[in-house]
């Protein structure tokens, strides 16, 4: 029998980001719980490196990861970024158990639960309400992601700048802009020169 007993103020966040999304009882919540194994990474440590299968789906308590693949060339692409209540992994490799391509590293000091892929099935398996939000968060990262690759496609650099502003204020500061530009897809430069564009017509 797997333990229930975790420390309340780590999983209030993970408590709030279920309940926003499924109906859920205390002790439901509580043995769910259980599924989940606390960690603390440090700042540029590695949650997953290239060639490792992402064992782990992990839910941010605190702090700020990146998920990003790198290009022959040695340019690093920013796929996702994870603070607060977010969570990250490389769903391909956790759920097909295969090599991953990319990297998943801290840009702060950050505490994350981690839930396994065998504890993933073991929870949904003995409380299936976790199925439905798991089924949601990974049709909500689906939709996200087919609008960023139709926005990447249609929108200029600039366009993409300011919908990144208004979509993820909370990240703005948080960022150093060679980032944000990495997952714009533009040089840290081009970054620059938009910056100052829409600077000048404040």
């Amino acid at each position: 029998m797997m333990p229930t007993d975790r420390p309340g103020d780590l999983f209030d966040r993970l408590r709030e980001n279920i309940l926003a999304k499924i109906s859920l009882g205390e002790d439901e919540f509580r043995a769910g719980a259980a599924y989940f194994t606390p960690r603390n990474i440090a700042r540029r440590a590695f949650l997953l490196q290239a060639g490792e299968v992402c064992r782990d789906i992990a839910f941010v308590c605190q702090g700020c990861l990146r998920y990003y693949t790198i290009d022959e060339k040695g340019s690093e692409h920013v796929i996702q970024f994870a603070i607060e209540g977010w969570w990250i992994a490389d769903l391909y490799s956790y759920h097909a158990e295969a090599p991953s391509d990319g990297y998943i590293d801290a840009l702060e000091d950050s505490e994350l639960l981690l839930l396994s892929r065998e504890n993933l099935e073991n929870l949904c398996l003995s409380i299936p309400a976790f199925e439905r939000f798991f089924r949601l968060l990974i049709q909500n990262s689906f939709v996200a992601y087919r609008k960023r690759v139709a926005e990447s496609l249609s929108n200029s650099a600039e366009v993409r700048y300011l919908t990144f502003l208004e979509t993820y204020p909370e990240l703005v500061h948080r960022l150093p802009q060679h980032q944000i530009a990495s997952w714009l897809g533009i040089t840290p430069e081009a970054l620059s020169r938009i910056r100052n564009k829409i600077a000048r017509r404040k």
